[in-house]
């Protein structure tokens, strides 16, 4: 299961995708976002599968490595549909003992599902096409304007990559040390949920000193080589638009536009 995590992970295949600027796909991620909750017809949620399937396909990330990475939001998916299939009130289908499934409940339900899906696939298209280098430099030149005002944009640019990339490190730590205590005979799976909590105190204190030791020896790089923020900071690789880019925004204008006008068929 903590193997089948991708969120933070880069896979580095060459595709359109891949050689678009970050700016446009961190533009491209929010639309997309704000599209799943704008859309509320079957119609909206049909438009934004094909977008999001023809996005997939265009960058040659295996369709199984991207979506084994829904496994790890299995039960919050689980729990956010059942709350709104038994909570929703509406004309009622099914009905046993205390709980009422109802036509909307089932509508909202089904929704939400693909909104939650759909979310975590377009948040994992972006890092799986991204490097972390390419992501800070394009959260930095995105909010750049913040910068007026005080906000510390390269710092919070930096700390947003570097905890999108210990995600998987830390997802392999975790995997390491959980096979090292059950090689010492602990048991994660069996008990009530007390003795499970008290399981996990061999598994989350090793994983907490490994992750201190590692935000120090990452602290510790970045002094010795004179790290001071972004003051003076030159890139290797500027960032700067090129055609496809702009293709990708008209696109996703379109797309946008396309969205919100199905919002109003019925």
């Amino acid at each position: 299961m903590l193997r089948e995590i991708t969120l933070g992970q880069y896979y580095p295949v060459d595709s359109v995708i891949h050689r678009l600027d970050p700016r446009t796909k961190l533009f491209g991620t929010l639309v997309f976002i704000l599209s799943l909750f704008f859309a509320n017809n079957l119609w909206g949620y049909l438009l934004a599968t094909i977008v999001l399937a023809a996005v997939i396909r265009m960058t040659r990330v295996p369709f199984s490595f991207m979506v084994k990475g829904l496994k790890a939001i299995l039960f919050l998916l689980l729990i956010s549909v059942s709350f709104n299939l038994f909570l929703t009130r509406g004309e009622v289908l099914v009905q046993f003992w205390i709980f009422k499934i109802s036509r909307e409940g089932l509508t909202m339900a089904g929704f939400m599902a693909v909104r939650l899906i759909y979310l975590v696939l377009g948040s994992t298209i972006m890092t799986l096409t991204t490097t972390p280098n390419a992501l800070t430099d394009g959260l930095e030149k995105s909010l750049g304007a913040l910068n007026k005002v005080g906000v510390p944009v390269h710092e919070i640019s930096m700390m947003m990559s570097i905890a999108l990339r210990f995600i998987p490190i830390l997802v392999e730590e975790t995997d390491k040390i959980m096979k090292a205590q059950m090689a010492r005979g602990a048991d994660f799976e069996s008990g009530n949920l007390m003795q499970k909590a008290k399981a996990m105190i061999p598994l989350l204190v090793p994983l907490f000193i490994s992750a201190f030791r590692r935000a120090t020896d990452l602290a510790m790089a970045m002094e010795a080589r004179c790290y001071r923020g972004g003051r003076g900071r030159t890139k290797m690789k500027p960032l700067h638009y090129e055609a496809r880019d702009r293709v990708a925004y008209l696109l996703l204008l379109f797309y946008f536009a396309g969205v919100i006008g199905l919002r109003f068929l019925p």
